[in-house]
């Protein structure tokens, strides 16, 4: 029951966040973080503990398949360059140069250890990332390299930290075994994630519930993560390509579902983050008083490992810079977002679950070396390069005035908008039912589709007193319109899975779309 209580406190907790968050322009995950850090001290609030094996399998998935619903795999074609530097080669020094700072720092520790250290602190949490650089004013570009970046680097993190773990609990050493560990796993998950994809696109074809179809998307990144997790896969793999899949298969005609579904996510992910940072926060004071005294003498430790977190970062940023920038016009680009992509690095739920997961004791029954000064570690990398950056990101943004993109983003969408008009146009000259309106009506629905291109920019908002002529109720009009808008969202759901697009923009245009639909669906029925 006391469990219960403090998960519908945080629900609620998040909701106030989130409108406290808007009006002072700060990100309401870091606010959920601290005011649920500050609260857990109160006397009032009695301890509550959640199992660290459950805290990435409830809330991983959710959030993982929110963040890659807005990528497509023609997203990832593009930047396979950046998914190899950051979320591979990066998290891969990164827990060198961590394992090798704090072995140095306290030789008692152990190499492995100290490598399930590195593990733990190295990947940048895509929920953080996602929740925190996303409502800032910053390029579209780093924000999609930031995303590509979050949504892969936990699959090569755990596996380094399972096969430390295993080592430190029974004397052995960790390997070269895991890289075809990871590379396995991964090519698994992969495959799982493409069947759980086809299994749900089965399953909504087979069930007419408009509802339950939305609610098939919530249950899906939960079964392939598990399932993932218990065939020895990457459960972070199976649930972004059951995402990506499930999006290219998106149909023109769902427009009501596209929707109906987007509401659904929208409170999902951030009922889900709200919580997940809550918890965070709350496990901040366990952390504090399990530690106690201990924690002045890992001080001089912890900073060498918060400095050596940033560092590695920010050189791998400038080293990426100078030898020319990955795809999407150079990114980085310049100095200053060098600095900006190294203050998003940000570490959240993965380094928090990780630091908790991490047993006590070894496999003879022994207390785990240094198993203290992992967690008090984790811990304060997690205020470092996530309260820190993310109560300043919004302040470093302002100061830093990097050049405005919105123009570009603006060209994109107008480019979408009018190819999507060109389909509808082509759609309506090849329906047979056009042939048998009056001239004045083909007049009509002809001057309505070559206008279609402003509505969906987002110029002329759907009304539904402006989208169809109130004396214009002829049924083939309606066949006409329905057939011809079918055609513009095939055109846009055809255009997110081409390379260069962004997918982002796709929605907002396919939004716009099913807006205009629904509402002409909605006039027929009444």
């Amino acid at each position: 029951m006391e469990f219960l209580i403090l998960l519908i406190g945080l629900l609620f907790g998040t909701v106030l966040a989130a409108g406290v968050g808007e009006r002072i322009r700060l990100p309401y995950p870091v606010l959920m973080l601290i005011f649920s850090a500050l609260i857990a001290f109160l006397p009032i609030i009695p301890e509550v503990h959640i199992n660290p094996e459950l805290i990435l399998p409830l809330f991983l998935p959710p959030l993982l398949y929110a963040a890659a619903q807005r990528s497509s795999w023609s997203v990832f074609r593009l930047r396979w360059r950046s998914l190899v530097l950051l979320a591979v080669a990066l998290v891969a020094v990164t827990v060198a140069v961590v394992a090798g700072v704090s072995w140095a720092m306290i030789p008692a520790l152990g190499l492995p250890a100290a490598i399930a250290l590195g593990a733990i602190v190295a990947p940048p949490d895509p929920v953080a990332v996602e929740a925190v650089a996303g409502k800032v004013k910053m390029p579209r570009r780093l924000i999609t390299v930031l995303q590509t970046e979050g949504l892969f680097n936990d699959a090569i993190a755990i596996v380094i930290f399972q096969a430390a773990v295993a080592a430190s609990t029974s004397g052995g050493e960790v390997g070269w075994d895991v890289v075809p560990r990871f590379l396995i796993g991964a090519a698994g998950a992969v495959l799982l994630g493409l069947a759980m994809a086809w299994l749900v696109g089965s399953l909504n074809r087979f069930v007419p519930n408009m509802v339950a179809r939305s609610a098939a998307t919530l249950v899906a990144p939960y079964a392939v993560y598990l399932i993932a997790e218990e065939a020895h896969f990457s459960g972070v793999v199976a649930v972004v390509v059951t995402a990506l899949e499930l999006g290219r298969r998106a149909r023109p005609q769902d427009s009501e579902e596209r929707l109906t579904r987007t509401a659904f996510w929208d409170v999902v992910e951030m009922l889900t983050t709200g919580v997940a940072f809550g918890l965070v926060g709350i496990e901040m004071r366990y952390i504090i008083e399990d530690e106690g005294a201990e924690l002045l003498g890992f001080v001089p430790g912890i900073a060498a490992v918060c400095v050596a977190v940033l560092v590695v970062r920010f050189l791998w940023m400038l080293g990426i810079y100078r030898l020319g920038g990955t795809e999407m016009n150079r990114v980085p680009g310049s100095l200053k977002e060098v600095l900006v992509l190294t203050w998003c690095g940000m570490r959240g739920l993965a380094t928090l679950a990780l630091a908790l997961a991490l047993p006590g004791t070894t496999m003879a029954g022994e207390a785990l070396p240094g198993r203290n000064f992992v967690v008090a570690c984790a811990a304060a990398v997690l205020v470092v390069t996530l309260v820190i950056p993310g109560l300043t990101l919004p302040w470093l943004m302002r100061v830093l005035r990097l050049p405005d993109n919105h123009r570009d983003a603006d060209r994109k969408e107008r480019e979408l908008a009018l190819r999507a008009e060109r389909a509808a146009i082509e759609s309506m000259k090849r329906s047979t039912a056009i042939a048998q309106l009056p001239p004045e009506r083909r007049a009509v629905l002809a001057k309505r589709m070559s206008s279609l291109h402003s509505m969906l920019q987002g110029d002329d908002e759907p009304d539904p007193q402006k989208l169809l002529d109130r004396k214009a109720t002829l049924e083939l009009m309606d066949v006409v319109q329905r057939e011809a808008m079918d055609a513009a969202r095939r055109e846009v759901l055809a255009a997110r899975r081409r390379p260069g697009t962004d997918p982002e923009a796709v929605d907002r245009v396919l939004r716009r779309l099913d807006l205009r639909t629904v509402t002409m669906d909605h006039r027929e029925r009444h």
